[in-house]
């Protein structure tokens, strides 16, 4: 039963030579985490940092889940153990497809909270600079595993073990998976997220009509 393995915040912390903060650092919890819509500088989960709040956070990026088994293909891959949160990930799931999740579907947890994918991930300076890998954002883009991020649409606590059920799915076929890799590999991709509809979050809209992929610099 797809569940919820880990729930991670992280705060503020100085990360890289030159200094500057980051919230990417998440630990699990021990104890339940409120869920709501997220306000200045944090995520939808309390007590969980957002520092650049130019390129991360808001409403459509209020909570952030990547897949444990995901996680266990790059335990593998680059030889090193993976705690839930490392990716910076606000919830760690297991037994869910969340590249494959349905942009607008939704997700209950537990006994009160709603939440509804919109976007992927896309790599950026401080990922790379967290994991410390040459080549981490091309290695990271050419898995195509992004996780997802997702909107608060009930609030309510939420904690390790809690149930994820979909209860909610759109009648279409444009997944997480596919927003990724036309949005970063797959330029010709673009038009068919515009099937997506009112679920499609206006920049990734924009880029889908005006054919403009992530810049990701390799």
């Amino acid at each position: 039963m797809a569940h919820v393995v880990s729930v991670n915040v992280g705060a503020p912390r100085e990360i890289g030579a030159k200094g500057g903060l980051t919230g990417i650092d998440k630990r699990p919890s021990t104890t339940p985490v409120e869920v709501m819509p997220p306000g200045p500088s944090q995520s939808g989960l309390a007590g969980d940092a957002i520092c650049d709040t130019d390129n991360h956070g808001g409403p459509d990026q209020a909570v952030y889940a990547y897949a444990r088994e995901d996680l266990d293909w790059w335990e593998h891959e680059l030889g090193m153990a993976l705690a839930g949160g490392t990716f910076g990930e606000n919830l760690t799931t297991v037994d869910l497809d969340v590249t494959g999740a349905i942009v607008g579907e939704r997700w209950r947890i537990g006994r009160e909270v709603v939440l509804e994918v919109t976007v992927p991930r896309i790599p950026c300076g401080t990922f790379r600079t967290w994991m410390g890998r040459p080549g981490w954002v091309k290695a990271f883009t050419r898995r195509a595993a992004p996780g997802a991020y997702l909107r608060v649409l009930a609030p309510g606590p939420i904690a390790a073990g809690d149930a994820i059920e979909v209860d909610f799915r759109p009648a279409h076929d444009v997944t997480i998976g596919m927003v990724f890799r036309a949005l970063t590999l797959e330029r010709d991709l673009l038009p068919r997220l515009l099937d997506a509809g009112d679920h499609l979050v206006d920049d990734a809209r924009q880029r889908a009509l005006s054919g403009r992929q992530f810049s990701l610099g390799f």
